[in-house]
């Protein structure tokens, strides 16, 4: 058994993708299509519904799947179909590979299955000898380099023509060009007298329609209908969660499947298949169908209430569409056989933890692939869930442990902070920044400079900068995290006074600590749900709302607390109810108009943090209070895209976080803007540690910031 990669080496692996400039390109070029094609397709369709009739659907079958596997079996034998149904990976392969022989079957055609990927299905058949031929393009390039797939929709997407061309010749053992029409007929050259020798056709299925005992396959090339009809055997390997009730349900899938998949309204080919029909290489003769349905703990995950909801994709592959750290290195790093945000989850239930551990921590949690996701399934949460799961079984690494110590006692905690501030002037020379990085950390986290700890922090300012506010319209609790409490006080400053002159009431509770975020990216469930109850009870006072400068803060706040803490805690939902970033309650609920700014119509560009624009649905705030500072905004195109940061994620995957802030500062660069915005501290460490370290040309500021610059 191969030996279980430890982080370094993986990012070593890392290291090498991202040093393939063309497998960056290429992932540049399909991330800056892929929005544009799939928002074309839902142009005329409400998504947030769409995906909920999914979610609907899916979740009813998986509720009843004994049953629908009944019903579907019963009807499909009536067909005359042998229906079959396998525990494990092994045993689905031992089946198909005894169908061959009972066959007599040596050579074999499949179309594209990411299910018999992940049984290996190939590996087993030729271990018998057996001729097999896959026949889906990307999937015969890969099949010929020996690789597995770097995307479930496009296995290929990672190689070149030229590298294609290259293969091809070695195939033909004559020279291809490198035109792609041409390439594509070669293959049609090269595979077509393998369907015609066929005696076996492999496929997957993306439904099994319970009422009918039907199958339906969508593909784009036509190779599908060419494995299913040509040759006397048909196998279709599918998972048990493909079971749906009705074709009504199928086509609810249907209808967003292609379009979130590729942007298409549709696939070329949508194939339904009730039985075996006549073989049509020998008119005539029966021909001979199987259906082999995949469990490999899938039953038991659809009893399980939190990961059931993973048995909802419908391998669109989105999730690694919109990934910012799939498109620095792709799928190989980025999954095991299942690709993408979904892949790192399903790695850990169908091959092990020891495939998954390193993936997981892969996860920057910027909340993209739950946002695109088909299904609406909440893939951040899961990781973390699964990255807290293998360390309770593994062992929690020790510097985990003492951070997990450290920020449950709050006290300790903040002593520790001011002491740091103290042993950090060696490495400051009197700057704002740590301008000397100890040698350790120097060559991989050298790509920005790191901001000092302040020489005081906020709530030992706070009494001396306290409004006084005769008439308050709103008593407020400001939560700062602490990012902004010890590094960056100035922004919580600037918001004080913005908030004072709006006639605000502030509250600064003393015993907030942390809002644990960085807990839950190590995977320290326990200690994130303890400091989660401390400020609960910190925030208990009379407030009509809980303001924090921190999107992070805020998405971790109202989402993630009453999921710690479970559906019950009154305290928690009410805590999370009242939690609201700095930009919407600004417009939202203070409503601000622009006569209390100055209009210099300075030019300014956005970073939105990713749990502000995705994890609380906060887009036009931030833009509407820029307009209303007195500021001329500038889109960047990649406004909603990470920064890199995530936390302990940079300090995890320093070369990746590294390669994504650069793409954000040449984007923020090509503005012309004079002041880069954002309302996060954690993205503002990123990206002005970037800017000041590649004298980039502009500010980076935190919105309260620059509100507070135009304030009359």
């Amino acid at each position: 058994m191969q030996k279980a990669k430890n982080l370094s080496e993986y990012n070593k692996e890392l290291q090498q993708a991202l040093e393939n400039t063309f497998l960056r390109g290429a992932m540049d070029k399909f991330a800056t299509a892929y929005p544009v094609g799939r928002a074309n397709a839902f142009r005329e369709y409400d998504i947030a519904q769409l995906i909920e009739e999914v979610a609907k659907v899916k979740d009813a079958g998986l509720g009843r799947l004994d049953e629908l596997y009944a019903e579907f079996k019963a009807k499909a034998e009536a067909n005359g179909v042998h229906v079959h149904l396998a525990k494990t990976g092994d045993e689905a392969n031992e089946i198909i590979a005894r169908i061959a022989r009972d066959n007599k079957c040596r050579k074999i055609v499949k179309s594209k299955s990411m299910t018999a990927e992940e049984t290996l299905l190939n590996h087993r058949l030729e271990k018998d000898n057996l001729e097999v031929t896959e026949t889906d393009l990307g999937e015969w390039i890969i099949q010929l380099r020996k690789e597995g797939p770097s995307h479930m929709v496009m296995p290929a997407i990672h190689l070149s023509r030229y590298q294609v061309a290259e293969l091809f010749s070695q195939v033909t053992q004559q020279d291809q060009s490198t035109d792609i029409q041409r390439l594509v007929k070669v293959a049609r050259r090269e595979l077509r007298q393998k369907y015609a020798e066929a005696d076996m056709g492999i496929s997957g299925c993306n439904f099994a329609i319970a009422e009918t005992g039907t199958i339906g396959i969508v593909t784009n090339e036509g190779n599908g209908r060419l494995t299913t009809t040509l040759p006397r055997v048909h196998v279709a390997l599918t998972g048990i969660d493909k079971l749906c009730a009705t074709l009504e349900d199928a086509l609810k899938v249907l209808r967003v499947l292609p379009k979130n998949a590729t942007g298409q309204a549709i696939t070329s080919y949508v194939t339904w298949i009730s039985g075996a029909n006549e073989c049509q290489t020998a008119p005539g003769s029966k021909k001979e169908m199987h259906i082999v349905f995949l469990d490999n703990g899938r039953s038991e995950m659809a009893k399980d209430p939190l990961f059931a909801q993973v048995l909802r994709c419908v391998r669109c592959g989105a999730c690694a569409n919109v990934c910012p750290v799939y498109r620095m290195v792709g799928g190989h790093q980025m999954g095991h056989i299942y690709i993408g945000a979904i892949g790192l989850i399903l790695t850990y239930f169908f091959h092990g933890k020891d495939k998954a551990k390193n993936l997981v921590q892969n996860c920057i949690n910027c909340e993209a692939c739950k946002h695109i996701c088909a299904a609406g399934i909440d893939l951040p949460r899961l990781i973390k869930e699964i990255h807290a799961r293998i360390l309770d079984k593994e062992g929690h690494p020790l510097p985990s442990l003492l951070l997990a110590k450290l920020m449950k006692n709050r006290k300790l905690f903040h002593s520790f902070l001011r002491t740091a501030k103290l042993a950090q002037r060696p490495l400051t020379g009197g700057t704002q920044y740590i301008r000397h990085l100890p040698q350790i950390f120097a060559k991989d986290h050298g790509f920005k400079a790191l901001p000092a700890i302040a020489a005081k922090p906020f709530r030992d300012r706070f009494e001396s900068l306290k409004p006084r506010v005769s008439a308050p319209k709103y008593r407020i609790a400001l939560f700062s995290g602490c990012v902004q409490d010890f590094v960056y006080p100035e922004q919580l400053e600037a918001a004080m006074k913005v908030l004072g002159a709006h006639d605000v009431d502030v509250d600064f509770p003393m015993e907030q600590s942390c809002c644990g975020l960085p807990l839950q990216m190590m995977g320290e469930k326990k200690a994130c749900i303890d400091v989660a109850k401390q400020n609960i009870e910190a925030m208990s006072g009379n407030y009509d709302y809980i303001v924090t400068l921190c999107a992070s803060c805020a998405s971790h706040l109202s989402h993630n607390y009453p999921f710690l803490l479970g559906e019950n805690d009154t305290a928690a939902k009410a805590f999370s109810d009242k939690v609201i970033p700095f930009s919407a309650f600004m417009t939202d609920v203070l409503g601000v108009t622009a006569d209390k700014f100055k209009q210099t119509q300075e030019r300014a560009t956005m970073h939105a943090p990713c749990h502000l624009c995705r994890g609380m649905g906060v887009v036009e705030q931030p833009r509407k209070l820029l307009a209303l500072g007195g500021y001329e905004y500038a889109q960047a195109d990649l406004e909603q895209v990470c920064c890199g940061f995530g936390g302990t994620y940079s300090a995890k995957f320093p070369g990746v976080s590294e390669q994504i802030l650069k793409h954000k500062l040449n984007d923020a660069g090509r503005t012309g803007a004079e002041v880069l915005v954002t309302e996060c501290p954690g993205c503002i460490m990123q990206l002005r540690g970037g800017a000041e370290k590649n004298k980039s040309g502009f500010a980076v500021r935190h919105i309260a910031e620059v509100l507070s610059d135009h304030l009359k």
